[in-house]
């Protein structure tokens, strides 16, 4: 094994004809969901994107879809990383809100104004909605170069839309005026493909419900524990049919989630420490860089070899529906070793598809890519199917086993304390109002008028690592 620096391609923080559709209202009462099958592009390393026309006459853009933002955002004025974008003025129905809205991540931001304006979907739902849309007027390390789409559409919930969650969200206004089931279902098709960002994989993003043509054998579904991204419990993973054997809160700090804007599987930081050491005792390589791991380092190899078969398969287990039992997602190493790079002739080089974090487990592009991932808000879950484009070389890189017990973890393995924005708005407001007791006191006996000048609003840095923002080469 070969290893390579991997400087320029280190990631960053933070993001056709129209086919016909029997809408739930007409007679049939059914949706032709085969309309929506293979309506995205793109890949792992840079997102998949779905097209839309904005406006009056229509303008066509590529937008990636998050399952881990709420808001709906496109560019709204010329980006040098962008190659188009959406001019409101050109717009006969663009209605203007006046309401600025940023959003910031760890690293990247976008500043835009808020306004509404008709949509439609060449393959997706039949008809036009008048949707919240964010046009972007300034950003920061958010559009990079090479990406291949233009605005993003936030499928989360409302909890976590900006400037608040007065916001209707892009699918609840689908829900609402399309009348259609609260549900959507997604398939990345990237599994075992070269991270080129070319955007020639395929996927599906199925709005109104599920089709049985984009999986294979159950649907297994797990709870949604709380309702702002999608929010699950983890109860333990395993290396190689290894338990890891760590207290399953460790694999909820402080959340797991469920986020097709994250390129990675990304770990706690304890959880991370221990899948690499337990992938690198179970592996067949006996000396391996800790580059690798961190990401800093392609391995490379012969191209007329296959690394796959050195490495372990990962599980991870979710708690079902029935509490008393679980199921397992697995992923072979064709999900996680994925290839990036081809030098010379000779050798074709890969990255590790998962990395540590600060303050989530995210089941990103690195495992959905092994599965059709259904979102049931109707009934509070999120189901996993083995998907039939997983694979590689002919053969499956996922699987889906279950039942199990949970017998042998904790009933709760979700911290009761939930650390996410509306918490934090409690928090700080409730500070604020000790902040101004301790100043009134001040004036009073030291004749001082200083102010409080720390205030949190609606517009706070969103502490959400798992964004492609952050997942994207660069």
């Amino acid at each position: 094994v070969v290893l390579r620096p991997a400087s320029g391609s280190r990631q960053q923080d933070a993001p056709g004809a129209a086919d016909g559709l029997a809408l739930a209202s007409d007679p049939g009462g059914t949706l032709n969901f085969l309309a929506m099958v293979e309506n995205l592009q793109g890949d792992s390393g840079r997102g998949y994107y779905l097209e839309m026309l904005i406006g009056t006459p229509p303008q066509a853009l590529n937008i990636l879809v998050d399952t881990g933002s709420s808001n709906f955002a496109v560019a709204g004025v010329p980006d040098p990383d962008v190659t188009s974008y959406f001019n409101p003025e050109l717009s006969s129905t663009y209605r203007s809100q006046g309401i600025e809205v940023t959003v910031k991540y760890s690293q990247g931001s976008w500043t835009g104004v808020l306004g509404t304006d008709v949509i439609t979907m060449p393959k997706g739902l039949y008809g036009s909605y008048t949707i919240n849309i964010a046009t972007i007027l300034e950003s920061e390390n958010f559009f990079l170069p090479g990406v291949k789409w233009h605005g993003i559409l936030g499928l989360a919930y409302d909890a976590l839309a900006k400037p608040s969650s007065s916001v209707e969200t892009f699918f609840d206004s689908l829900v609402r005026q399309a009348e259609i089931p609260n549900i959507f279902s997604l398939q990345m098709c990237g599994a075992g493909l070269p991270v080129s960002g070319s955007g020639t994989n395929g996927g599906s993003l199925v709005l109104g419900g599920i089709e049985p043509s984009l999986y294979t054998g159950d649907i297994w579904y797990t709870p949604i524990k709380e309702e702002w991204y999608y929010q699950v419990e983890i109860l333990k993973l395993e290396v190689g049919g290894q338990n890891l054997e760590l207290d399953c809160r460790e694999y909820n700090a402080d959340k797991a989630i469920v986020d097709s804007g994250t390129t990675l599987l990304r770990l706690p930081e304890k959880v991370f420490s221990a899948v690499v050491q337990a992938i690198a005792r179970t592996s067949l390589i006996q000396e391996f860089s800790s580059g690798f791991w961190t990401g800093s380092q392609l391995a490379c190899w012969d191209r007329t070899e296959k690394p796959w078969s050195l490495f372990p398969k990962i599980s991870i287990y979710l708690r079902d529906e029935n509490s008393s039992r679980s199921f397992r997602i697995s992923i072979l190493p064709q999900l996680y070793i994925q290839p990036i790079l081809v030098i010379g002739d000779n050798l074709q080089c890969y990255r590790f598809g998962i990395s540590s974090s600060t303050n989530a487990l995210v089941i990103g592009a690195t495992v959905m890519e092994g599965f059709y991932v259904i979102f049931d808000r109707a009934q509070r879950r999120v189901g996993f199917a083995v998907s039939p484009c997983a694979e590689a070389d002919g053969a499956p890189v996922s699987e889906i086993e279950g039942p199990f017990t949970t017998a042998d973890v904790a009933s709760n393995c979700v911290s009761s304390i939930s650390f996410h924005e509306p918490a934090l708005w409690i928090a700080s407001y409730a500070l604020m109002s000790l902040c101004g007791i301790i100043l009134l006191v001040l004036i009073v006996l030291l004749l001082i008028p200083p102010r409080c000048q720390h205030r949190y609003t609606d517009n706070d840095v969103v502490n959400d690592e798992s964004s492609l923002v952050r997942h994207r080469w660069k």
